[in-house]
């Protein structure tokens, strides 16, 4: 990923555009486009008056929505292009805003053929001898649009100013000569639905279908946050054009409306929904109209040429996939996408030659519903980056624009997914799969994301809460989990013994790996920060899920008993140590002084003999040796959670008791076997009657299998010798042993 040095290289000669030329005209022009002109009189016959209005509020609460969010978040950090894909990335990450972000880049791309194409219909509408050429038409406007664009932002803004006094004349046209022509009966007549057959489909339309065509009308707000690089101040610009455009485009569409429903029929609606506008026009003014269309789709496509590049080049500079590179580079003057402009030119003359000579808008729907999904999750995406900022209370979300809170940007997120699935869930679970392919795609690459996002702060967040509401929660058996701290040392020579722990832990519980730097504290003070990060680069290259640990003591059994006191979180603290056995007699008396401090501490202890590890994908056999509750059941479930990694799928437990007489057998054998039910533990009870030396009987049946669990008590002062060398003499020539002392009970009856 670049850094700030990088970034800069690639500024050249930047533009420096204000809110009006920069945000708000590019906006508006993009809303009140072809949509406008060409269906929204269509979806007033189709919905009527009230479906109109309703799928209105619909659209804009989800584009206020997004506003707002857009307004938090880019007042609360410093922008540079990319426009909505910076937005995203910089908040929940290079992977998500690079998924995200080359999602947007098709939606914009695909945005210009659509409103060439729109552009195109009307042209044909208005002048029905140029209909044969209607393929040719469109493929020239691509062709003059491109060379505009490729020019550079800068003359397209122009331009645009020129565009938009067309339009806004265009709309006091057709507005002026509806209400001339406004009658409340026709008002009344136009109030409910009335859907017609869709003949290219073959189904009748429905609320969906057209609002799928309709929401395009108020997805212009991109056009001026893509803009975002070229903007003098995008923190200032952005919200105030982009909320103003919003607003200005509601109170158009409004109007067009309840203006457009009282002047003519609904039949004339659906069927010529654009021919009403022009023939009608205040004072037979049609050439105003005809030049408002033309100047708002041309616009509008024109917009999208401007945006879609410029998120594509922003992607590339974050190194994200690496077959985008090529678009990272901008021309020296304005810094222009070139590279990505000429993809972009590809894309439209595809789709231009894919919709041919079709003039009775059904490609331009079908391209419309398309667009549709694009903007929806991409509008998602952003209102889910401003909750995450704000609802994970990161001290550093502070925005200069105080209309937001969490709750619209959620309501907004959800409120793109749910309408989504309305529309199509087909194609709703089509766009999302195609994101998370991305986004799986990028995770792939194991980026380092040279920007921060607030998804640490989220979590952050969460975990605190929870911790919090965690320790006022009483603790019971019934939720005991394993918090493992394991003395690995340096985890590359010990990692049969790290194995184990994670195994024991069984994706359950937690595990620390403790490493004790021993020596005097200045000294060792530097080497600390490297002793975690071998350590953390462990468990990344092994794909082991566990937490590092490292303290500095004069003593090996001074840091121990810091770890065993220090390593909590809040009301998460180690209630399993883990321990290789010692083969070093000289070291026994501080090693049961070790044992001692975790005993004392309410800790069970693991203590391994390890030979090896077990072989995937083949038969293993788990001995306990059952010798009473006090060490018996921690070892019973240790073994269960040990079942319950892939390595040991394929393992049987056997439950063995030794005794005397042989009168004891059945009731043994069904005491381990009730004890079993209770514990619901898949585990096959032996009863052994034997009066040979506990060694011997051990040895003879256990010398087969994978892994052993036995119980142990500490010494009694003066013991040790005879203790340790029990325990040594038993676990010589024996597979892998773990020795058991259990400070837990009652964790077979929860």
């Amino acid at each position: 990923m670049p850094d700030s040095s990088t970034e800069k290289r690639h500024e050249n000669i930047k533009n420096r555009l204000g809110t009006f030329g920069g945000v708000f005209t590019p906006a508006i022009l993009t809303i009140l486009g072809v949509i406008l002109f060409m269906r929204a009189n269509f979806v007033i016959g189709q919905a009527g008056i009230l479906g109109a209005l309703f799928i209105l509020l619909v659209a804009k609460s989800i584009t206020l929505t997004t506003s707002l969010s857009i307004a938090a978040i880019s007042t609360n950090t410093q922008v540079r292009g990319g426009g909505a894909y910076f937005l995203i990335s910089r908040v929940i990450g290079a992977e998500f805003g690079g998924a995200v972000g080359f999602a947007l880049f098709f939606a914009l791309a695909l945005s210009v053929p659509f409103y060439i194409l729109g552009f195109t219909e009307a042209l044909t509408s208005s002048f029905p001898a140029l209909s044969p050429y209607f393929l040719v038409i469109t493929l020239a406007t691509a062709v003059l649009l491109f060379l505009i664009a490729y020019y550079g932002a800068g003359m397209a803004l122009k331009i645009q100013f020129v565009i938009m006094t067309f339009l806004f004349l265009a709309i006091a046209a057709f507005l002026g000569g509806a209400l001339l022509q406004f009658s409340p009966d026709r008002f009344m007549s136009n109030l409910t639905p009335g859907y017609t057959l869709n003949l290219s489909a073959g189904v009748p339309y429905s609320f969906w279908i057209i609002f799928a065509i309709y929401f395009p009308a108020v997805t212009g707000i991109d056009a001026g946050i893509n803009m975002s690089g070229d903007l003098k101040d995008p923190g200032r610009s952005i919200p105030r054009g982009t909320l103003a455009a919003v607003g200005i485009g509601f109170l158009v569409y409004f109007a067009q409306i309840l203006i457009s429903s009282g002047a003519w029929s609904r039949a004339d609606l659906i069927e010529k929904p654009f021919d009403l506008l022009k023939d009608n026009a205040l004072f037979n003014s049609s050439w105003i109209v005809i030049g408002g269309v033309i100047a708002a789709t041309l616009s509008s496509a024109l917009g999208s040429y401007l945006g879609a590049p410029r998120v594509l080049q922003a992607v590339s500079r974050d190194r994200i996939l690496k077959f985008l590179f090529i678009f990272a580079k901008g021309a020296h003057k304005g810094d222009e996408p070139r590279h990505a402009l000429l993809l972009t030119f590809c894309i439209t003359v595809v789709v231009l030659l894919w919709a041919g000579n079709e003039t009775g808008g059904a490609s331009l729907n079908g391209i419309a519903a398309i667009i549709t999904m694009f903007f929806l999750y991409s509008y998602g995406m952003i209102n889910l980056s401003a909750f995450i900022e704000d609802f994970g209370d990161n001290p550093s979300f502070r925005p200069k624009f105080r209309f937001y809170h969490w709750s619209t940007a959620l309501a907004g997120a959800l409120a793109c997914v749910a309408v989504s699935v309305l529309i199509n869930w087909q194609a709703a679970l089509a766009a999302i799969l195609i994101i998370l392919a991305f986004l799986w795609h990028i995770k792939t690459r194991h980026l380092k994301a040279a920007f921060g996002d607030a998804r640490r702060g989220f979590v952050y967040n969460a975990i605190r809460k929870n911790l919090l509401r965690l320790d006022r929660m009483p603790e019971h058996t019934k939720n005991w989990r394993p918090t493992v701290i394991a003395f690995s040392g340096i985890a590359t020579t010990h990692e049969p013994l790290v194995k184990y722990a994670t195994w024991i832990a069984a994706k359950r519980g937690l595990v620390y790996l403790a490493h004790i730097l021993e020596g005097e504290f200045s000294e060792l003070a530097p080497r600390r920060p490297g002793a975690l990060q071998e350590l953390r680069k462990f468990c990344r290259e092994k794909h082991i899920d566990a937490f590092p640990a490292v303290v500095m003591a004069s003593s090996i059994e001074k840091g121990i008993s810091t770890m065993l006191q220090a390593v909590e979180t809040g009301p998460i603290r180690p209630n399993v140590a883990i321990m290789g056995w010692t083969t070093r007699y000289d070291y026994l008396p501080a090693y049961l002084r070790q044992l001692q401090t975790a005993a004392l501490l309410g800790i069970n202890i693991l203590l391994f003999s390890i030979k090896g590890l077990p072989l995937p994908h083949t038969e293993k056999q788990i001995d306990i040796w059952w010798r009473g509750k006090k060490n018996g059941e921690m070892m019973v479930l240790a073994a269960h959670l040990l079942t319950e990694n892939w390595e040991w799928e394929n393992s049987h437990i056997r439950l063995i008791r030794v005794i005397e007489n042989e009168e004891g057998r059945d009731p043994a054998g069904k005491a381990l076997k009730e004890m079993l039910s209770l514990a619901r533990v898949k585990a096959t009870p032996h009863v052994i009657v034997s009066q040979d030396p506990f060694e011997k009987i051990f040895q003879e049946y256990s010398s087969t299998a994978d892994c052993i669990f036995l119980g142990f008590e500490l010494p009694e002062e003066g013991d040790e010798r005879s203790w340790y060398g029990f325990y040594q003499k038993l676990l010589h020539d024996m597979p892998t042993t773990v020795l058991v002392n259990s400070q837990t009970s009652e964790l077979l009856e929860a």
